[in-house]
């Protein structure tokens, strides 16, 4: 039921490692035409570009501070003059920036969160819906937000900013959903759990992890692979074609509700 999938345009932020790099490969295996974004990094994207090209796929790589004016725009732009539409948008690029405790947040640190995981997102996905309403016939597209279980449970300590961050993306995914859906554009959101990938190398410590395992149901942390499955059945139609404005919890049961 993924083949229609294949052809079709993606535009993957923060699309050449972890979850974003998994995504990309395995819009690549349905033979999708991915834009694969980075900010540093150029090695694995390439690495991406080509292991999709080996798929039957196509891409392109783009090289963006996503936070920078101008440059979600410029990336949907990009994707469409390379491709000539857009229909499938990730929104990965995010991240903690450092784990900071309330006492030690100054508004320096709080823009830097803002600008990475909700300005950005938001640039991406007016962009999108304005290239998404092009396709014909009557307009339709999906635009993937990625949150994080930490939007449910608040993260750890220092990641309060982040944590807030990711709540808004949940929200506005809904609320953007009911926007959107006469333009027959779906948008969810897959909110992964403990995943580990390079995030966690930066800012959690063995033990952390090691407790972490052991409150799983399913006894492991996730890797970056357990989040694209969720990608390709929002991305398609055929799989998800009335589904919308859900956030889909993925953390082999360290969440339920």
């Amino acid at each position: 039921m993924l083949e229609d999938l294949a052809g079709r345009v993606a535009l993957v932020t923060g699309g050449a490692t972890g979850i974003g790099g998994a995504i990309s490969r395995a819009f690549g295996q349905a033979r999708m035409k991915v834009a694969v974004h980075y900010m540093a990094g150029k090695d694995e994207a390439e690495t991406i570009a080509d292991a999709i090209r080996a798929s039957g796929g196509e891409a392109l790589v783009l090289q963006r501070d996503i936070t920078r004016p101008g440059a979600a725009e410029a990336l949907v732009a990009d994707t469409v003059a390379r491709f000539g539409r857009l229909d499938v948008l990730v929104n990965n690029a995010g991240g903690l920036v450092a784990r900071t405790l309330l006492s030690e947040v100054d508004d320096g640190f709080y823009d830097r969160v803002m600008d990475l995981n909700v300005r950005s997102l938001v640039h991406a996905s007016q962009a999108a819906a304005a290239a998404m309403r092009q396709n014909s016939p009557g307009g339709g597209g999906s635009i993937i937000n990625v949150s994080s279980i930490s939007a449910r449970t608040g993260g750890s300590p220092g990641s309060s900013i982040y944590s807030g961050a990711k709540a808004f993306v949940s929200t506005f995914t809904r609320s953007l959903a009911r926007e959107l859906a006469p333009d027959h554009i779906r948008v969810n959101a897959l909110s992964p759990g403990t995943i580990a990938t390079a995030f966690h190398e930066r800012h959690s410590t063995p033990d952390k992890l090691e407790a972490t395992r052991r409150t799983i149901p399913l006894g492991r942390l996730g890797v970056a692979e357990d989040c694209a499955g969720t990608a390709l059945y929002l991305a398609s139609n055929a799989m998800s074609g009335y589904v919308t404005g859900q956030v889909i919890e993925v953390n082999g049961g360290q969440f339920m509700g």
